[in-house]
């Protein structure tokens, strides 16, 4: 896809939106990966996910302690919590650990593994509780696909039920699915069956090959724009929200259709993607794992710290990683060009599993910045 706008537009649109998005000092989602122990064996899970409880997790008080930790990022904007895994239900202390979170007044999600651990009446704990919504993956449109990928038998019929439980108790849910060359052809039949099941949201991840996903195969930088093509025209009519992730240059093809269509700045960044503008790895996303290590991002595998000895606040706001990420006269290649950088800023998760270094360009961005597209690979 051509861009419709010409440079001196793309130089005033990006001035317009440079600053609002640069996101030193908090994270707008933080995940926590409470714990690796999980029933499936998806082949891609980045956790490399494995039935026991590993003996170093945080403990139930060390974990208090991190979640009143997080409650000192103040200001704008608030973080959200998204407790994951692994399978957080595979922790004892769950309900425990979310209700004192929300008692501290944190905004907290629940991304558990689509098993038969989800149960009516845990569910209908967690709504009481306050629990802000929860996600489960669908990565195929049969029960055949999914249970293949998931590498456990009943699995996609286990997803669907826990996603008519969710409904039942009224929790908002949203559905995530991954994007790669073996998947692909399935995403509008997902779509279809999504439909009706009454989400709120389908976050669509594209491919980081790393853990288990590294022998997944990448859909190329064509099909990656042309889905994103897809995805804008289907989030016009869908009757949820569409998101994308480790997927940042969907914003600058939503922003060029959008202005193709005659929607002005000043709207577009009031839009759903546009409020996601500037949002990438260690950019208003921070990654705790199981054992307290902090990262830019759950895919991103290099370490900043560790909350066992600082603080995740000054961790994320003064660690060197951190800022670097952050810092975009860092990037490289043809991102540290490109006049879409401030709202994109390329997956830099994607760009070390790449190339091993996080400030090079995002391998699966077709776009130049002098203009031409690539049409291959």
């Amino acid at each position: 896809m051509k861009p419709v706008i010409t440079s001196s537009q793309e130089r005033s649109d990006s001035q317009k939106i440079k600053k609002p998005h640069v996101y030193a000092q908090n994270p707008v989602m933080i995940y926590w990966e409470m714990t690796r122990a999980c029933d499936l064996a998806c082949k891609h899970c980045r956790a490399e996910a494995i039935l026991q409880r590993h003996p170093l997790e945080l403990t139930t008080k060390e974990a208090k302690v991190l979640l009143t930790q997080l409650k000192e990022f103040q200001g704008h904007p608030v973080p959200h919590l998204v407790m994951t895994g692994g399978d957080p239900l595979k922790r004892p202390d769950l309900f425990e650990l979310i209700t004192y979170g929300i008692n501290l007044g944190l905004n907290i999600s629940l991304a558990p593994s689509g098993t038969n651990l989800i149960t009516l009446g845990f569910l209908e704990q967690l709504k009481k509780a306050g629990l802000t919504s929860m996600s489960l993956s669908l990565d195929g449109s049969t029960a055949k696909i999914h249970d293949t990928f998931r590498q456990v038998i009943g699995c996609f019929d286990s997803t669907i039920n826990a996603v008519h439980v969710a409904r039942k108790v009224g929790l908002p849910l949203q559905i995530n699915t991954l994007v790669s060359a073996s998947t692909l052809t399935d995403l509008p039949n997902i779509y279809n069956l999504l439909t009706n099941l009454g989400i709120m949201c389908w976050s669509v991840f594209f491919l980081v090959r790393m853990g288990r996903g590294e022998t997944l195969e990448e859909i190329t930088p064509t099909q990656c724009d042309e889905t994103h093509q897809w995805l804008y025209k289907l989030s016009k009519t869908s009757p949820f929200m569409i998101r994308t992730t480790e997927a940042p240059s969907f914003r600058r093809v939503t922003l060029t259709m959008m202005q193709e269509e005659g929607i002005n700045t000043k709207n577009i960044v009031h839009t759903p993607v546009g409020r996601g503008f500037g949002i990438r790895d260690g950019n208003g996303i921070m990654f705790i794992s199981h054992i307290g290590d902090v990262y830019p991002s759950g895919f991103l595998p290099i370490r900043a710290g560790n909350i066992r000895k600082d603080s995740p606040v000054d961790i994320y706001r003064e660690s060197e990683l951190f800022v670097n990420i952050r810092d975009l006269s860092r990037l490289k290649g043809k991102c540290s060009r490109c006049l879409y950088r401030f709202i994109c800023g390329g997956s830099r998760a994607r760009a070390w599993a790449a190339t091993c270094d996080y400030m090079e360009s995002d391998p699966i961005c077709p776009y130049q910045p002098d203009g031409q597209q690539e049409t291959t690979g």
